[in-house]
């Protein structure tokens, strides 16, 4: 077990109550998508996980380390082990491909060494490495600002694996793409945390993407958790269920 989610709640300073009473486990290797209406928890969930937002109540355990009891520089070695993928890339559009790859491994270097973008031989042929894993090793001194998002996506793909992650959390990294585009950016994801034995959890709104990639998918409805199986029991009449604006749990 790599992760352990135990009873995690989130309400905000406005009342607004984003999680109730999580609870769930990661094996290493395992890929999960959680799945939900807008509003359910999704997003909180994911960010919960690596300290960008502070739990209300329960605890979860990374490698049986509590992580909400972390503080600031324990916080940041946690983060190296948890590589985030976002919905809108977070690439720093006007640097190179090979420039935003390699900014994914600033959580092991000095202040000194990540303002100067001082890098080893050793990290340039990693990035390159990761870059040719989804084939974009070909663009690698492109600015940002001129890919597509596809491409964009692939490039945040390798700078999140930069970081040598156990866990990888992706924050709807296919909404803002077009179906055949979002199956060629999963079928990277999927490949390349199986042949690296990486724990990825993947927030998704499309259902059938879920059941195509993910070993085991969750469902969240306003805020609780209401579904936790394998793909193979995920049917139409569960996805339906999860989706309800009455849902009672499964």
């Amino acid at each position: 077990m790599l992760l352990k989610v135990s009873n995690v709640s989130k309400q905000y300073s406005n009342g607004i109550k984003a999680l109730n009473d999580v609870s769930f486990e990661a094996e290493k290797g395992q890929f999960i998508s959680v799945v939900g209406p807008s509003g359910s928890g999704k997003s909180t969930l994911l960010r919960t996980i690596n300290r960008l937002i502070d739990v209300t109540h329960g605890n979860i355990l990374f490698e049986d380390v509590q992580i909400e009891k972390l503080k600031n520089n324990e916080i940041k070695k946690l983060r190296r082990k948890i590589g985030m993928i976002f919905q809108n890339y977070n690439l720093v559009e006007r640097l190179s491909v090979i420039e935003n790859v390699l900014h994914g491994g600033l959580g092991y270097k000095s202040l000194m060494s990540g303002v100067l973008g001082i890098y080893t031989d050793e990290e340039k042929e990693r990035a390159f490495e990761l870059l040719n894993k989804v084939d974009m090793g070909k663009y690698a001194y492109q600015k940002c600002s001129e890919l597509s998002g596809g491409q964009k996506q692939r490039v945040g793909i390798a700078r999140a694996l930069m970081q040598e992650p156990l866990l990888l959390l992706c924050d709807e990294p296919v909404a803002s793409l077009d179906p055949k585009t979002s199956e060629r950016v999963m079928d990277y994801l999927r490949k390349i945390t199986d042949e690296m034995r990486i724990t990825c959890i993947v927030n998704l709104h499309q259902t059938d993407i879920a059941a195509k990639y993910s070993d085991r998918i969750i469902g969240l409805n306003q805020g609780k958790k209401v579904f936790d199986g394998e793909t193979s029991k995920f049917t139409e009449d569960i996805m339906n269920s999860i989706y309800s604006d009455n849902n009672e749990g499964l």
